[in-house]
């Protein structure tokens, strides 16, 4: 799916723009790293403030519908029980939880949204009224939910970890180019990095003509950081108190401390990239009188 249309440089999340030309959009996942704890998701909302993330994100489902019966009967413990459907009941978020999330972001000034994984996810978050709608890496091939999703009228922010290149094809032309953000990613949670091929992100951004950004799982800095040379309008990572708490995605996120620096070091790359054209900058002109014994030939 080549696309031959005129390239779309950004989208509009928010009061923000995002994609080409500008920074890039932080995006601290909280996912369900609250633990069904609504005071450690606000504590985790003050860590996405304080390191200046763009906006947070949860994820919302409707557990009867997404999973099947004999996986919420599955064996698993954890506090909330010893199946693996107390488990998913117990960090899923209702009413009295969002609006208290809402609430606080308001307060603390920071835009929230949620990946929603069934179609009824995706109605109760719309009367939040999100800056746009996170559709994950598994719910590539739903195209009921994907248009159920764009139905609503927002910024799209699609990952496509785990997917083919003909998945894709077929998830955009489902989608539509308009207001869609596609992030690349890799769905092994933590990735290593050999297997993050962040060359995919200017690949994508050429054959799709859209915004294309990048959703990590690895456990370390450097890789987040350099998706964003190679032209990633965005970058998303998980975020915790500590990764040593109990849950399965804690350990392939960033404590505060990481997500910190993560976007310290977007920042500073982000000044160093420049416009590409090169000159002799005017500090450098000194230097030249001081170490240059010959001038250039005329």
């Amino acid at each position: 799916m080549q696309s031959n249309a005129k390239p779309i440089d950004e989208v509009r999340i928010g009061n923000r723009l995002v994609g080409e030309g500008h920074p890039a959009y932080v995006i601290a996942e909280i996912g369900i790293n609250h633990n069904g704890d609504i005071d450690l998701a606000r504590r985790l909302i003050s860590v996405a403030v304080a390191a200046g993330c763009d906006a947070v994100k949860f994820q919302k489902r409707t557990i009867d519908v997404v999973y099947p019966a004999d996986e919420l009967a599955r064996p698993r413990e954890s506090p909330f029980g010893a199946t693996n459907g107390d488990l998913k009941r117990g960090l899923e978020f209702g009413y009295h939880e969002y609006r208290l999330i809402a609430r606080y972001c308001r307060e603390v000034k920071m835009p929230w949204f949620a990946s929603c994984w069934d179609e009824a996810s995706v109605d109760f978050i719309a009367q939040f009224n999100p800056p746009c709608y996170k559709i994950a890496s598994a719910s590539l091939t739903d195209d009921h939910l994907l248009r159920h999703t764009r139905s609503k009228g927002k910024p799209i922010i699609l990952s496509t970890g785990m997917s083919t290149i003909d998945e894709i094809d077929h998830a955009v032309a489902v989608l539509g180019r308009e207001d869609l953000i596609l992030l690349h990613a890799c769905s092994a949670y933590p990735a290593y990095y050999p297997e993050l091929n962040l060359r995919a992100i200017p690949a994508l951004r050429e054959r799709y003509g859209v915004p294309v950004g990048y959703s990590g799982h690895e456990t370390g800095l450097p890789s987040t950081v350099a998706a964003i040379a190679l032209g990633a309008c965005c970058a998303e990572r998980h975020i915790t108190l500590d990764r040593a708490m109990w849950g399965s995605d804690h350990a392939a996120s960033l404590e505060p401390n990481g997500i910190s620096k993560i976007v310290s070091y977007i920042r500073i790359v982000e000044q160093s990239l420049g416009d590409g054209v090169k000159c002799v900058v005017e500090r450098e002109q000194p230097i030249i009188r001081k170490l240059r014994r010959v001038g250039a030939a005329a």
